[in-house]
């Protein structure tokens, strides 16, 4: 069964982008869509991108290891876990950099490799 999803056109073109990049597809999907949003849950993200909760949950637990993104539980009334809300820890301008950084550290280990056994094989 497939999930519609809330992400534009322009949205799943940013998605496989940063697929190709090395980043897995449910983080991808999650940090686009966060990069929309003020402020969102883990039930609007798991909406939104067609994702299922665990993934989303592993998707944020990556976001967050690499501190794009930070956390704010909001209290229930009455019983019951609190509802996590997220949002960028810091603009989405600045995760585009670090991702380019890598990108070019590995283009430039690539070359090196290259060089390297054209050297070897002369």
């Amino acid at each position: 069964m497939s999930r519609s999803t809330g992400l534009s056109n322009d949205d799943r073109e940013r998605v496989n982008l940063l697929v190709n990049t090395g980043m897995s597809k449910n983080v991808a999907k999650t940090l686009i869509f966060l990069s929309k949003r003020k402020e969102t849950t883990s039930v609007d993200i798991e909406i939104n991108t067609g994702l299922r909760q665990p993934e989303v949950s592993i998707a944020m637990q990556e976001l967050r290891r690499r501190k794009w993104i930070t956390k704010r539980d909001i209290k229930k009334e009455g019983k019951g876990r609190p509802v996590h809300s997220y949002h960028l820890a810091v603009p989405f301008s600045e995760i585009i950099n670090v991702i380019e950084k890598a990108e070019r550290q590995r283009i430039e280990k690539i070359k090196e490799n290259m060089d390297a056994l054209k050297r070897l094989t002369m």
